[in-house]
């Protein structure tokens, strides 16, 4: 290991590359710890040692952006109105013809839909802030607490603190995109990493503290193995041969080529656990917006609050469900059998066996359905492994070693050794790992 970073650091061009990188990440974490203009640092450091900090989506949302969010800094938006963002796009494409054709025309096309990201993410990082600010004022964001942590709440506070996050989004935003432009690339999504692996220390802190570390070694050994079952089956896919036929072109003969089409196992990656957390995070959300002056709760709200609680057995169930349909949803949209039929039609290539057209395409279908089964059940366990743990040892709802944070952990680390790998083998005969 030590040998393949001695080589990256041998190579000019990649050190440079990835100490801007580094140098990137040491401004987006200086920014987590940079309180938003009218917020009273003092108040959120005292609420946040009572430990009273606010469930549901906002919990989530302040797993992706490090903390910064009960931080209440001008990062404390994150990168999840990007996410966001990026997510809706992608999902109008079946929607909305124009964002397909788009999508079809290549790399003009994909800058026009990569500007209509940009914008979307402003305007869902203006609702958040709004929405942000207003909690803080209230003093929902911390229920409890009583530190007010916006002394000053008149319009133009507010106002200033509602811009300053949604600059601090658009500032994410930049620096992701500079990353990926003038570092090692993947920069949005090494971004997420650096915000999820942030908290993972405290995350094992308070295990070994709280259980002993009879209980953190255990948890230790476990996450190993949680680890080593992720990297095997996000690397596995299904491999569908296909055959090119050989064809005349003037003098030339092109074709006669064996290739085959990958179908990961896991196709939909972390799409479907985040839409799943983010349903069942929202009955959450709308009770604290619901909770009446003198602290009780309507029926319906005191219902949520007992059964739809991360460690109750409808709420796992409900979970599972949700991971399942999700992950059929999102591959459905990302995977056209038809598509890739014509397109294996027009340039003459075919599945041995099977005649090419709508044969081709139901065979692919065929396939991608069962192969997308094994992919939501792993998908489904691996969501679950927090709130099993929340059950069993009393740990974080962000538990470090399941859903999301191992998943994306794993998938952005695994991409970033390939394009450091990549960018390695265009200058030596071997690349980062022999």
């Amino acid at each position: 290991m030590f040998s393949a970073i001695a080589r990256v650091f041998r190579t000019p061009d990649l050190r440079n590359k990835v100490l801007f990188t580094l140098g990137i990440i040491a401004i987006y974490r200086l920014g987590v710890y940079i309180p938003a203009p009218g917020v009273d640092y003092g108040a959120v450091q005292q609420c946040l040692a009572l430990g009273n900090t606010t469930g549901g989506l906002y919990q989530f949302v302040n797993l992706f952006s490090g903390g910064a969010l009960l931080q209440v800094s001008i990062f404390a938006m994150g990168i999840m109105p990007y996410i966001t963002a990026s997510i809706i796009v992608q999902l109008l494409r079946v929607v909305i013809p124009r964002f397909e054709e788009l999508h079809q025309e290549g790399q003009a096309g994909q800058s026009k839909l990569t500007q209509y990201t940009r914008y979307l993410t402003i305007a869902l990082g203006l609702l958040q802030a709004t929405t942000l600010v207003s909690l803080a004022r209230s003093g929902s964001l911390f229920s409890g607490c009583p530190y007010p942590i916006v002394p000053n709440d008149d319009l133009i506070h507010v106002l200033l603190m509602i811009i300053t996050l949604t600059a601090g989004t658009s500032l994410i935003m930049w620096l992701g995109e500079i990353i990926t432009e003038r570092g090692v690339g993947n920069g949005m999504s090494i971004l997420i990493f650096v915000s999820i692996a942030s908290g993972f220390p405290a995350s094992m802190g308070a295990i070994a503290t709280t259980q002993g570390w009879g209980v953190f070694s255990l948890v230790i050994l476990i996450g190993l193995i949680i680890l080593g079952l992720v990297v095997f089956v996000e690397q596995s896919q299904r491999r569908v041969p296909v055959q090119y036929a050989k064809r005349m072109i003037g003098r030339r003969t092109v074709g006669g080529t064996s290739t085959y089409i990958p179908i990961k196992v896991n196709m939909a990656g972390v799409i479907p656990v985040i839409f799943a957390s983010s349903m069942l995070a929202l009955p959450s959300t709308l009770v604290q917006f619901n909770m009446r002056p003198d602290g009780t709760l309507p029926d319906w709200a005191t219902w949520i609050q007992t059964h739809l609680t991360s460690t109750s057995p409808l709420y796992m169930t409900v979970y599972v469900l949700l991971t399942l349909f999700f992950t059929y949803f999102y591959v459905s949209i990302t995977f056209n059998p038809d598509e890739v039929s014509d397109n294996m039609k027009k340039y003459g290539g075919f599945i041995p066996g099977i005649r090419a057209g709508r044969p081709t395409a139901e065979y692919l279908q065929y396939v991608l359905s069962r192969i997308t089964f094994s992919g939501a059940i792993y998908l489904a366990f691996v969501a679950l492994i927090p709130l099993v743990a929340f059950v069993m040892i009393g740990a974080n709802q962000n538990f470090p070693f399941g859903g999301t944070s191992i998943l994306i952990m794993v998938g952005v680390g695994l991409e970033t050794v390939k394009q450091i790998n990549a960018q390695m083998q265009q200058r030596h005969y071997e690349g980062l790992l022999r």
